[in-house]
């Protein structure tokens, strides 16, 4: 395997862990209700997605409510991860793989 497909793989599967951190803290989220912050696996979700999060955040303007930020920042992992897997398919027929 080249090290090119390597890095997108690399890359999609970091998307992935924030993509699913941010899609559980969310669940978890309608399960708790408001006594979420009281839940210990949600913060551990939420410290798993804060990078992406601020990422997102430093990025966005500021008309955008900080509420409205993990929203955003699922929707961009989303269509990272497809742009990524794209990726991988065109440089996997480039080096003749069956990816």
């Amino acid at each position: 395997m080249s090290l090119d497909i390597l890095l997108v793989l690399i890359l999609r599967t970091l998307v992935e862990v924030a993509g699913f951190a941010l899609f559980g803290q969310g669940v978890l989220a309608l399960l708790a209700g408001k006594y979420r912050e009281d839940n210990i696996f949600y913060r551990t979700l939420r410290i798993v997605a804060s990078p992406a999060v601020r990422a997102v955040r430093f990025i966005a303007p500021r008309f955008i409510l900080d509420a409205h930020v993990p929203f955003l920042t699922f929707f961009l992992l989303f269509w990272l991860w497809v742009a990524l897997a794209l990726v991988k398919r065109h440089l996997c027929g480039l080096n003749g793989l069956a990816c």
